[in-house]
């Protein structure tokens, strides 16, 4: 199915203009800080949004075949997420019924059956009991108890795998609906985890969340950004706290001094799309839509299936904000997934969760476009799963440039918001995203209150 996803010509000073397909008008309330650092607050949202809420575990390359699982830990819990003997994917409370002791410590792995590392007991894939250590020894009412796994909700879609703690939320799909067409264009269930990257920052998830939901703060924190980047966007608004917004790629800012030459990180983009920057006769301006071309040319040598993108889609940044906490930046050739993972007790804190999932193509002068970022040393065939990176609070996350200077700002946000001078959040335009997110925070919370 092909869509309309065509940038719009935006000008700043027009009524809304960041806007130009789907707007949803969520007021101009200036919502209390205290959702950015008070310990109630927190205790509330993480039994009203993220124990209601469809939670993104893990894309679907983490557990292709039976036996493999990954772990998923948000917040106080931890679940496992394992496909099954039966075929289907399964998601368990990282739990032994017996004495509570955590099942798994891996981040991922490939096992016939659980064993729990404190006494043995023994689990099926599907969570079921098989074994108890020294059963003779347990009165027979007991062992009456309910000796399985605890298991939630799991459900697939878009080659990315959901979990839920509540039983009776309305099904992945039916929750997905107004983005769901777009994201199944990127097939991502034939991709794989080329870099997974995790940090803990001195921050909010909100702060988070918020941070990779607008562009506007690109030439205060990023200005490197300016020369290739467009910062004139087209945001969309959808019901459910989804969102979508176009990062014009291979264009310079308006705020970038020289708008004519094509500069070094454009050249690096026109390279990524089979173009030589020494033979490229245009201009700044006409990069763009000569990547475009080019990109269309390389899929009908490749046999790649590009038809179905849109001109926006092949050389943009495409990205949708999940709620609650996940992000997903889109490209043809490869996905980051972003997710903003509450701390369990401290409401300050948070950790940042970042994988790339990329579709090799074995051919010859195809390459990983270098703006992704990846090392010589990274394994894009898929072959071998990679490890998680981790770094904890206050050590350099070493995610890249960008990434290194959003972690490094965002504390000193966090530490602003508990001020008492602060009185709430002023969002502009550019920052919809935002606000239309803190309406779909406060409509949750208010429901289970």
């Amino acid at each position: 199915m092909n869509f309309d996803f065509r940038l719009w010509d935006i000008h700043i000073g027009a009524p809304h203009p960041f806007n130009a397909h789907r707007y949803i008008d969520n007021g101009t309330a200036r919502p209390k800080p205290d959702r950015y650092h008070d310990k109630a607050f927190a205790d509330a949202e993480w039994e009203r949004v993220f124990a209601k809420s469809w939670l993104l575990a893990c894309p679907i390359s983490d557990v292709r075949e039976p036996g493999d699982f990954a772990r998923f830990d948000i917040g106080r819990e931890s679940f496992i997420i394992v496909r099954g003997e039966d075929g289907d994917v399964h998601a368990h409370y990282n739990v032994c019924p017996h004495r509570g002791s955590r099942l798994v410590t891996q981040d991922f792995g490939s096992v016939s059956r659980f064993t729990c590392p404190f006494h043995s007991w023994q689990f099926s894939l599907e969570g079921e009991n098989i074994a108890v250590t020294d059963r003779e020894t347990f009165r027979p009412e007991v062992l009456c108890h309910d000796l399985d796994m605890t298991s939630v909700r799991c459900e697939e879609a878009a080659g990315l795998v959901f979990i839920a703690m509540d039983p009776d939320i309305q099904p992945l799909r039916e929750w997905l609906a107004p983005i769901l067409p777009h994201l199944e264009l990127y097939d991502m269930d034939r991709m794989n985890v080329v870099q997974h990257r995790r940090s803990d920052w001195g921050a909010n998830w909100k702060g988070g969340v918020d941070a990779f939901a607008e562009i506007y703060h690109l030439h205060a924190v990023h200005p490197q950004t300016q020369c290739l980047m467009d910062d004139r966007t087209q945001i969309d608004l959808y019901p459910g706290g989804f969102s979508r917004q176009f990062v014009p790629f291979a264009q310079p800012s308006p705020r970038f001094a020289d708008q004519e030459s094509v500069n070094p990180g454009i050249a690096m983009m026109l390279r990524d799309a089979g173009i030589d920057p020494a033979t490229f006769s245009g201009t700044a301006h006409e990069t763009r839509a000569a990547i475009q071309a080019a990109k269309r040319r390389r899929a009908a040598d490749y046999g790649l299936d590009y038809d179905k993108f849109s001109d926006t889609q092949l050389s943009d940044s495409t990205v949708y904000s999940l709620f609650p906490n996940t992000q997903i930046g889109c490209h043809p050739e490869a996905v980051f997934l972003h997710r903003f993972l509450p701390h369990p007790t401290d409401p300050n804190q948070f950790t940042y969760d970042t994988c790339i999932l990329y579709r090799h193509i074995d051919a010859p002068g195809y390459a990983a476009p270098a703006w992704m970022g990846l090392g010589e040393d990274i394994d894009l065939t898929g072959e071998m799963r990679p490890d998680i990176v981790h770094t904890g609070l206050g050590e350099p996350p070493g995610l890249g440039e960008v990434l290194d200077q959003d972690s490094d700002l965002l504390p000193i946000v966090q530490a602003g918001a508990r001020s008492r001078g602060f009185r709430g959040p002023l969002w502009s335009e550019q920052e919809a995203r935002l606000r239309h997110f803190h309406a779909e925070l406060d409509r949750k919370m208010g429901e289970g209150a």
